[in-house]
């Protein structure tokens, strides 16, 4: 989400795996052009995740995997929120990094507040985010929000978005309910085992651990594309990869690479198993504490079809997402949308590794 926050047992283990696999935030100077990699020969491009080992988010670490980023030209130095931290997308608009792997919904909110922030590919059509609720609770639908208390990743989040968003199209305004952060993984499920929630929004793994526990169940599902259309009313594109115009317009090149980098990982997922992109993964994203390998691939095969295989925006997602904006009341009026996205990067990487796009794309008007 955004969303917020990562699993919070797993954080330790994530760092280390960032760091065996030189992904070290805080190790070079801010700025692609003005950076080198270790190689002397690389440009350094820095990019914040929210939340780098869930499922909504693997493509990032992915790419790191699969030795993309090199591949196509760029040192990539990978970094992750921390619970109670600066969110990705924050961080992308201050220049402590380049880039955020964060939601497209976030690029309209900066524009909605004046500041120029557009999204460069889509990695997926829907948010990978499901409504889990306490099967105590006597909640079976988001018409029975009433009254509760909703768990969310971070107040502001995307998923506080969200969940704002599936209430008023129930009928049910933010004064009838309750939320708190929650944060994921241990955090929201000790949410759900102590009732400070009755339910929460949140991804796998998380999702996986709380229904193998039998804590929770789920409620809303906004984790496939048929699911998000039916409790969104569209194509909710989630993941994407946001910067400032600046930083754009100043390093195209690098923009490019890692576009590049990432439309090749989305084919890659498209044409791969689940238990093949666990594989990829550091183990410490797909086995720990709370999940084990097993429920993390039966997870990513159920939702793996909120990844896009092209990069695309969807046709229709800006719109949806704008609508959704308006009805929680979000000033939009300072918003073009067509300044929110481009599709231009992901097409000329279709182009450079002779792939034909399958998703149909959004216009200038969303």
């Amino acid at each position: 989400m955004n969303t917020r926050s990562i699993v919070a047992v797993a954080a330790v283990g994530a760092a280390l795996a960032l760091t065996l696999t030189g992904c070290q935030s805080g190790s070079a100077p801010q700025g692609a052009a003005a950076a080198q990699g270790a190689s002397g020969s690389l440009p350094v491009v820095k990019l914040m995740v929210g939340g780098i080992d869930k499922q909504i988010y693997l493509p990032y670490q992915l790419a790191q995997s699969l030795g993309y980023y090199k591949k196509y030209g760029i040192d990539m130095q990978l970094s992750t929120e921390q619970n109670g931290g600066v969110g990705a997308e924050d961080a992308m608009a201050s220049g402590q990094v380049d880039l955020a792997g964060a939601w497209y919904i976030h690029a309209i909110d900066f524009q909605a507040k004046g500041k120029d922030v557009v999204n460069l590919v889509q990695l997926s059509g829907a948010p990978g985010e499901r409504e889990m609720c306490s099967a105590s609770r006597g909640v079976t639908s988001a018409a029975q929000f009433k009254g509760k208390t909703l768990g969310v990743t971070d107040l502001g989040s995307g998923t506080d978005e969200l969940t704002q968003f599936i209430a008023a199209k129930n009928g049910i305004t933010k004064s009838q309910y309750h939320t708190i952060a929650v944060h994921a993984g241990a955090t929201a499920i000790a949410a759900i085992q102590r009732k400070s929630a009755d339910c929460v929004m949140t991804t796998q793994p998380t999702v996986g651990a709380l229904e193998s526990q039998k804590l929770a169940t789920t409620t809303v599902d906004l984790a496939t594309t048929t699911g998000a259309q039916q409790a969104l009313g569209g194509a909710w594109p989630a993941a994407g990869l946001l910067a400032t115009r600046s930083w754009v317009d100043s390093h195209k090149k690098e923009a490019q690479a890692v576009v590049t980098a990432l439309v090749a990982t989305m084919h890659w997922i498209s044409t791969h198993s689940a238990a093949d992109i666990a594989n990829k993964l550091p183990q410490s994203f797909v086995q720990n504490s709370t999940i084990s390998k097993a429920q993390y691939i039966s997870g990513l095969t159920s939702d793996k079809g909120q990844f896009l295989p092209d990069g695309i925006m969807p046709a229709g997602g800006p719109k949806t997402i704008l609508a959704m904006e308006k009805v929680i009341g979000t000033d939009t009026s300072k918003v073009t949308l067509a300044n929110t996205f481009t599709n231009t990067y992901a097409e000329a990487a279709l182009k450079q590794l002779g792939l034909t796009a399958t998703t149909t794309p959004a216009g200038a008007d969303g």
